[in-house]
């Protein structure tokens, strides 16, 4: 069974940080891209960041270039994303996604999704 859970979101002032996690089973984890998306509500989901599966190449959106960097660990099937600088415009629910054959921030892209999780900043 496909899996990919996020964790690390919470409630956090303006000008804090969050690094958050998706650990992913149930797939050949270094075949897919990975990205991140976030979800604020009554808007749509936005492609946030992504990282390759080949070179470690990464894509940001950007609102977040310079403050959120992604990461991956393949040995412990784990993508991170570290943030930075959090403003209350970065409050959503975040979600990650696994990509076989696609790079980037576009939804469509993606096969796979975690359940998400809230990252809240307060100002």
């Amino acid at each position: 069974e496909v899996q990919l859970v996020e964790s690390g979101g919470g409630l956090v002032q303006a000008g804090g940080s969050l690094r958050l996690s998706c650990a992913a089973s149930g797939f050949t984890f270094d075949d897919y891209a990975i990205g991140w998306f976030r979800q604020a509500p009554g808007k749509e989901r936005e492609g946030v960041s992504c990282i390759s599966k080949f070179d470690g190449s990464t894509y940001y959106a950007d609102s977040v270039k310079g403050r959120f960097t992604i990461s991956r660990d393949n040995a412990k099937l784990t993508v991170y994303l570290q943030m930075n600088s959090l403003n209350p415009e970065d409050t959503a629910v975040y979600y990650c996604a696994a990509a076989p054959s696609y790079y980037g921030g576009n939804v469509a892209g993606y096969d796979y999704w975690g359940q998400g999780t809230q990252v809240t900043v307060s100002s």
